[in-house]
């Protein structure tokens, strides 16, 4: 089951319009602003050029029409609105239908910088310029794929495969470190966090990042480079339930966080 979230999407009207608030508008209007300014630079060229193709409006949240419209001239994929959290099997369903879910609330300005759900500003300006992409809207559709069809047991070797890709993926080129992965281009603190000393980085080893564990509350102690985006299109053609099978062999890597803590009953 879906964890509970103390958000609550919006329902889009018949015509699929989604009535924003004013103050919905303007936390929309500040996030992009912000995270405009914090990605330069830093951002890969083909996040970049997506932006442009979506061309979101920073006064206000986009409505799912207008991107759906982009991306099927571009890859053939749409945006889907979605509660708050769901499940893996829902997850995987959208994804392998080239449809990528789309929370319909946006954060609260006492979670401005951050919360842990993905909110309609971590999936659109995170996600959506990416999936303009062909590889990456490839990968992306072969990994919902994949996921679908797989027992559940496996499911949380493929979560790892994405979240250090789609999620906090970044890429070595000419000019230098740069991010695709939209969990860190959604961030300020995380975009910042990568070009400090602190993170490992580590060229992405398939195996070893399906043996990688992560945490959702903190910031990543390690991350792993690819040096193209067509590298995940050659990820994509790859036997990925063979190396999960060698993987879960293998064992997971001991963690580089500790343990969360656990609240006293």
């Amino acid at each position: 089951m879906a964890k509970s979230s103390k958000y609550t999407s919006k329902q889009p009207d018949e015509n699929g319009i989604i009535a924003w608030s004013d103050e919905e508008n303007k936390i929309w209007s500040e996030l992009v602003a912000r995270q405009l300014q914090c990605i330069e630079g830093k951002a890969c060229d083909e996040y970049m050029e997506g932006l442009k193709k979506i061309n979101l409006p920073h006064d206000r949240v986009p409505q799912l029409a207008e991107l759906n419209a982009v991306l099927a001239r571009e890859t053939g994929w749409q945006v889907a609105p979605v509660p708050a959290l769901i499940d893996f099997d829902e997850f995987f369903r959208l994804l392998a239908n080239k449809q990528f879910p789309v929370a319909t609330f946006i954060r609260s300005r006492e979670e401005f910088d951050y919360l842990q759900e993905p909110d309609v500003f971590h999936e659109i300006f995170g996600h959506c310029a990416m999936l303009t992409n062909p590889a990456f809207a490839e990968f992306t559709h072969k990994y919902g794929q994949l996921g679908y069809a797989a027992e559940k047991k496996d499911r949380g070797y493929l979560a790892r495969l994405y979240w250090f890709t789609v999620e906090f993926g970044l890429m070595q080129t000419e000019d230098g470190l740069r991010i695709y992965g939209g969990g860190v281009l959604s961030s300020p603190g995380e975009t910042q966090y990568v070009y400090s000393d602190k993170p490992e980085i580590q060229p992405l080893n398939v195996i070893d990042v399906l043996r990688t564990p992560y945490r959702i509350d903190i910031m990543q102690p390690i991350y792993y480079t690819i040096n193209s985006i067509n590298d995940l299109f050659d990820i994509s053609q790859m036997d990925i339930m063979a190396l999960v099978a060698q993987a879960k062999e293998l064992g997971l890597f001991e963690p580089k966080f500790p343990p969360k803590q656990k609240l006293a009953s």
